[in-house]
């Protein structure tokens, strides 16, 4: 990939920290958005997160310099003529998305690459008939990009690999943390495991078998503490002497009972609102806002301890 210039299509808090993940890695940012209001706020809302990560130290260079690489534009060909990557970042909508994707197909330079932040819609959906369809992917993000450098990479069955073999190098310069999804799967990878154990501690609330309060600590002061740092399967690698196979026969039976008692949890309208009681005990409805920026901050604090520790990995 040679060129550095990236254009993000919707200026909502997925595409302003997209917009931050390049410009902080030294790549030329245009922003465009439907909404001219959106589009308005967007620099000084990207400018204020900057600082956030400036004061955190995740930043090698002053604000003003990395700010100064985005700009915004009022027309979606001006944003995207001379990108080498598009990261769209509008409404799960299909239709929408593939009405997008062929006005992209159209503006874009031929070798440009067109990605999506959909959480949860395949590629193949909305770019089955683009003449370049080949350069199409998927670029599932964590929220927000800036913080949580996974992005899941995933093509439709038309998709090139030279395309994927490109976009991973371009997220890796970029300083994210790109995954490839081998074929097309609802929700890719992180959101089925993430789905796995809501619905389990869904699950377990509904039984009765523990508070909500309860099961978040289990997460945050137990699984998550390993969690932070590595994955499940080093995880039990190196919980048993001889590694996995090791773990597998020590604890497989137990697993196997666990998985034949398992009630998968139907979202029922009353558990949920008794979970949303029991939240909004805790945290109004109208602080919700504030404790997001919270949870930025921490996350900013786990990075910067993150970096401190890089050298030593």
């Amino acid at each position: 990939m040679q060129g550095r210039h990236i254009a993000v299509i919707g200026s909502g808090r997925i595409g302003r920290a997209w917009a931050i993940v390049f410009a902080r890695n030294g790549f030329t940012v245009k922003i465009h958005d439907a909404s001219k209001d959106m589009l308005t706020g967007a620099i000084p809302a990207i400018r204020e997160s900057v600082e956030d990560l400036a004061s955190f130290g995740l930043v090698d260079e002053s604000v003003d310099t990395i700010v100064a690489r985005i700009s915004t534009c009022d027309t979606l060909a001006e944003t995207v003529a001379d990108a080498d990557l598009v990261q769209e970042n509008i409404a799960e909508v299909v239709e929408a998305k593939r009405a997008l994707f062929a006005e992209l197909d159209r503006l874009t330079k031929p070798d440009a690459l067109l990605a999506s932040s959909t959480s949860g819609l395949p590629a193949s959906t909305f770019t089955e008939g683009l003449e370049g369809r080949a350069r199409c992917l998927v670029a599932h993000p964590v929220n927000p990009p800036s913080l949580v450098p996974l992005v899941e990479l995933c093509g439709a069955p038309w998709t090139a690999p030279e395309t994927l073999e490109r976009a991973r190098a371009l997220y890796e310069e970029a300083g994210q943390k790109p995954v490839l999804v081998n074929r097309e799967i609802s929700g890719f990878l992180l959101n089925r495991l993430q789905g796995a154990v809501l619905d389990e501690a869904l699950s377990l609330y509904e039984q009765g078998y523990a508070s909500a309060a309860d099961l978040d600590t289990v997460m945050r002061d137990g699984l998550a503490m390993r969690w932070s740092f590595m994955g499940p399967f080093e995880t039990i690698d190196l919980n048993a002497p001889g590694g996995v196979a090791d773990y597998a026969s020590r604890y497989g039976g137990t697993y196997r009972s666990i998985a034949g008692t398992r009630v998968p949890f139907d979202w029922s309208d009353e558990t949920l609102a008794r979970l949303d009681a029991e939240r909004r005990a805790v945290l109004d409805r109208e602080r919700i806002e504030e404790r997001s920026r919270w949870r930025d901050r921490r996350l900013m604090a786990l990075l910067a301890h993150r970096r401190s520790l890089k050298d030593q990995d």
